[in-house]
Parts: structure tokens; sequence; C-alpha cells
């Protein structure tokens, strides 16, 4: 056939084109910030902004300038004020708007610094709708204020200042990159507080309330454990550039928090895998028997942070530790090698000193290799029908996209949907984007698992499918959806298959909640319309405003359940304008007494709180939400 009749597209000189920094920021945000979202996740990237902000202030602090950082976010805008030395006067503007500049290549200023790529600040400036950064030095200063990465206006150079040395930066997060973007306060609390684990002695002051830490990692694991629960107290070791902390509690899998140079290392890397490794051999050695290292780690609760010079991140996000060398120097020790030699040495240590912690450890092992031993034949048995179940998975309609396939870009949009029954599951099926959005269809009403041992997980065909859907057994590490969202209608038998599901995922699988994997669907309620225009209303409050917007007598429909609502209405509603409520955990509210209060038997404070209140479904899903 003629080249011509395809009307190929022409490959020419003018084919070529080159971008200055802030198109490309731009253009290809991802690069930069990792996945854009609206705030509904920890890792969006409006908290990605935040933390670029951040880093420079805990740099400074870090070589020994300023120990208070003060941060102010309201919905849409963010404001950083810390104390250090501040951006040299000359150099304010380079600093947020040229690629390549910053600080941090010369390794003697900054010798272990969060970032190193000159990015992070740039890329702030050009996703935010309006930027603004000042820096105060020696009695001047200098500011500068920017749109997209555009300067708009800048002050004279030299300014006299009375305010102290540090630097003052502001932005607001463009909302045509971030849609509908809010940032949810626990998800800020929890970076704020990583960086006072981090940095012990220093002040934050966020929204009006100071977060500081006097222990390091030992006052991480007193917040994300109850005192309780835990089998042992909390064992504390500290080196040079590294510090650990681990303990057992009662609970379903391993929860760990890595850093790497004050860096929340959220998917692991080289330096987990070490310390997960290192504490197997570690206690295997100790205890003279040949443990199973599930049995060993089950249960576990551990942080650990390294710092080390010129870490290599497997992205700009700087989630997963790549480098495996403590410096640049190719003759320098491993992270491995580093983290092996140094829990042999100081655990084993500790253990000796410490008999009662190491009996009671002891204890926690040999529980979890009977455990394990207990539901072997189950599980094999299990696995065998879901193997041949998922020839023929009725269950599940799966996409194209998983989590686990790291060479895909879309991976973070994959998202399992668990729905009640055919028609809701039917019209989801219908709407979704085949790519990214899988569907996992209930029965009924699922097993109330709470108080039940893992032994349930195989014996209830559902469970072991979802189970097998995800590709949990083993731990979140081949997790195959990113975002597991919770459908169901917005009735009290759909809230309380949402109680039932929420209770599966916290009782066997808390790490999968903790590292902000699970969702609940907002549908809306009701649609109000007249000729021209339509409304979905997700509130009672926003079906009187559409009502009053829309004039005299519109048409109201109550969505009862989400199969009344047709596939091409769905479509709008787990598109790009999705509204996910993120189910997030915290220190305040312990999992096993929200659990026994609201799951378990009848008890008279429960009776009395149904007749004070008579919404139990819909107070416990409040609590959950916000556990």
């Amino acid at each position: 056939m003629a080249e011509s009749s395809n009307n190929p597209v022409q490959y020419t000189e003018d084919s070529i084109k080159s971008l200055d920094w802030k198109e490309h920021i731009r253009l290809r945000p991802g690069m930069y910030i990792g996945k854009l979202g609206d705030g509904s996740s920890a890792d969006d990237g409006i908290y990605v902004l935040v933390k670029e902000i951040v880093d420079n202030s805990i740099d400074e602090h870090m070589m020994g300038h300023g120990k208070t950082i003060e941060i102010k976010i309201s919905d849409h805008r963010v404001e950083v004020r810390d104390y250090g030395r501040g951006i040299p006067l000359g150099k304010v503007i380079d600093c947020v708007s040229k690629i390549n500049t910053g600080g941090k290549y010369d390794s003697g200023a900054f010798q272990k610094s969060v970032g190193l790529n000159g990015v992070g600040t740039k890329a702030t400036n050009a996703l935010s709708s309006y930027f603004k950064v000042q820096s105060f030095r020696d009695g001047k200063t200098k500011w500068a204020e920017f749109s997209k990465g555009e300067l708009l206006v800048e002050s004279p150079d030299n300014s006299e200042s009375t305010n102290r040395s540090g630097t003052h930066i502001l932005f607001e997060p463009d909302n045509t990159i971030f849609k509908n973007y809010h940032f949810i306060p626990q998800f800020l609390e929890s970076q704020i507080w990583n960086y006072a684990y981090l940095n012990a002695g220093l002040t934050i002051n966020f929204n009006g309330q100071k977060y500081f830490s006097q222990n390091g990692l030992l006052d991480l694991l007193r917040k994300k454990t109850n005192e309780d629960e835990i089998r042992y107290p909390i064992i504390h070791l500290k080196g040079n550039d590294i510090e650990l902390a681990i303990t057992h509690a009662n609970q379903y899998g391993e929860e760990y928090y890595s850093f790497v140079n004050g860096q929340n290392t959220t998917q692991g890397g080289t330096h987990l895998a070490a310390f997960r490794e290192a504490l197997v051999r570690t206690l295997r050695e100790f205890y003279k028997k040949d443990f199973d290292p599930s049995d060993v780690r089950a249960s576990i609760v551990g942080a650990i942070v390294i710092r080390v010079q010129e870490p290599v991140f497997e992205s700009q996000t700087k989630t997963k530790l790549g480098s495996n060398n403590m410096s640049p120097d190719t003759n320098s020790q491993t992270v491995r090698s580093f983290i092996g030699d140094f829990v042999k040495t100081t655990l084993d240590n500790f253990l000796h000193k410490n008999p009662s912690t190491a009996d009671a450890l002891l204890k926690r092992i040999l529980q979890s290799e009977r455990e394990r031993k207990d539901i072997a034949g189950i599980k094999k048995l299990a696995n065998e029908r879901a193997k041949k179940a998922n020839l023929h998975n009725k269950k599940l309609r799966d996409c194209r996209v998983h989590l686990d396939d790291e060479k895909n870009d879309g991976r973070y949009d994959s998202t399992l949907f668990i729905t009640e029954g055919d028609s809701a599951s039917g019209s989801i099926t219908k709407s979704r984007n085949v790519q990214t959005q899988a569907v996992f269809s209930l029965r009924g009403k699922p097993l109330n698992c709470f108080g039940l041992t893992k032994k349930i997980v195989y014996e209830n065909e559902e469970f072991n499918l979802l189970q097998h859907a995800l590709n949990i057994e083993d731990g979140l590490e081949s997790l195959r959806y990113n975002k597991i969202v919770i459908a169901t209608d917005a009735d009290v038998d759909g809230m309380h298959i949402r109680l039932l599901m929420m209770t599966f995922f916290l009782q066997f699988f808390p790490d999968l909640v903790r590292n902000g994997h699970l969702y609940i669907l907002e549908t809306p309620l009701f649609r109000v319309r007249n000729k021209k225009e339509t409304r979905y209303c997700y509130t009672d409050e926003e079906r009187k405003e559409a009502i009053e917007k829309l004039g005299p007598k519109p048409e109201i429909t109550r969505f009862k359940g989400l199969g009344e609502i047709s596939p091409d209405e769905f479509g709008k509603f787990i598109g790009d304008n999705i509204r996910l409520e993120p189910v997030i955990l915290e220190k305040d509210t312990t999992i096993p007494k929200i659990l026994t209060y609201f799951m378990g038997k009848n008890t008279p404070e429960r009776q009395r709180f149904i007749i004070e209140n008579l919404v139990i479904e819909k107070d416990m899903e409040d609590v959950l939400l916000k556990v």
C-alpha cells in the first residue's frame, strides 16, 4: 500500500521540541512528584509538595541551624518558615526556578541530606498557581513571587529587615493539575510527627500545635503501639548513622516504618530488606534454633533510620532506597553489611542483658510457629481450591494493569472495587476503566470475623478468594491493587457490609490499612435535575442547595442502591471525579478495643449506646474511618 494513503505523521525538524524547566515539570509532573491525586492518599502529589519544602528546612536543622520550623496549612495554602541561615540573597530566585541549582551538591555543606537533585523546590514552584519565597539573612531580605513557575515580581536587592534569619515559603497548589484537591489533616500530622521523631530536639509548630520528640524512634513506636498489646517493652538501639526500635504485638502481619536521611521510605528498599534479614539471622543465632523467618517476624512492629552519603532512590519521590553503599566510595561498607553487623552486635547484647525480654520474645515466636503449623493443612487445601477457582473466578472481573507491574506508569491507579450483589457489580463492571479498575463481587453479607483466627481466611471461600485476588497472603510486597475500595449501598445493609469488610481487613491485614490502601466509595444519594442541568448530591445539604439553584419543582431522584444508578451515570462517579474516603489508622483508637465494642457480643454498654443513638452502623463507620 502506498505510504501516502496512510497519511503518516511527518517526522521533521519541527517535530523536535525543547521545553524549558517549568513546561517539562507541568507536562510530566509524575516524573517529579509521583502520582497527582486529590489528597485522599498519603502519597498524593500535594503532600509531596509540602515535603519538598519542609525537607529544606530540616536539612538546615541537621546542619545545626534553626531549632524551630513553623508550618501553616489551610484548605489550599501552605506556609513554611524556618530559622536557619536563609538562602543566600543573590541566589533566592535561582534556587526556586533554575533546575539543578542548589546547595546540596557541595557534600561538605550537606553531607547526608534528604534531597540531592536540586529539583524539589522548583517542582513545587512550577506546580503552584501562586508561589512566594523570601529569605532573611544578616539584616537584609529578598523575596520573589511566581505563578506556575513564571516570575511575577521581585523585591529590590539588599532590602533592610529586622526579622530573624531564615527562609519563608508560601504556595498554593495549582488546581488545574491537582483537581478537586484537599489536604487531610491526619496525613499531614503523620508527616509532621515523622520529622519530629527523626530530629530529636527540633520543634515544629503546625497550625498552632507543637510537635516535639525527645526519644526519636522510641517515641514513634510508643505512638504506633499500645502498651497493653505489646509482648515486651520496646527495644531501642542507636549507633552512628543508624537507629532502630522493635517490639512484637498481638496482630497479624508485619509493620515497619523505615527512613533514609529523614525521608520516609514507604516502599522500603535495601535498608528495610537488610533489617528484616538481620533480625531473623540474629534471633536464630541467639536462641540457637532454626526458626522459619515468618515466625520470627509475625506480629512485629519495627522502625529503622539510617543516614548515608548520596543515597540512590528508585524515583524522584524517594519512597524506596535502591543503593547499597553507605557512601559514593566503592570501597565503603554496604548498607546490608552495615545494618547486619549493627543488629547482630547490639540486639544480641541487649537480649543477653535483658533475659525477661528475651523470654517474652521467644514465647511470641513459638506462638507464631504453633499458629502457622495449625493452619498448614487447611491452608494447602484452600490454596489448591483458590488456584482452580482463579481459572474461572466469577467473583473477580480483573483489570489489565496492576500495582506489581513495576514498569507500568499507571500501576498506582490500579483499583479493586468490592461490591455487594450482582446488580451493583454489574453497574460498576459496565462503566469501569478496564485498564485499571477491577471488581470483586460479594455474595451477600460476609462473615463477622471478629475474634476469629486467621484460619477462617482459608476456611471461608469468599475470604480466601479475596485474599488471592489481592495477593496478600505473604505480605504487601506483591499487592496487585493500589486502592481497595469498598463500594456498598448507602443504606443500613450497605453500612453493615462496610463494617464487616473493614473488620476483616483490620483483623487480618492491618498493614494494608496502615499503608493507606483501603477506601470507601462515596456515591450520590440524590439526583436533582431540570431540563437544562443535572446535579448529583452526596448529602442532604447539597440536595437543598441544588433545589435552590435549579429553581421551582426540579425532578429529584433518591438512589437507594448502587444497582439503581445506570452504568452511564456510574461512570461519572468512578472516573476523574471519583470521591474516596480513606480509612485512616490513628494511635488514639485501639483496634481490638473498637472492634470488641462494635463487632463483639452485645454488652450493656453497647445496648445503651444503641438506645441513645440508634445509628450504630454509621457511628462505627465514622469512628473506623478515623481509627
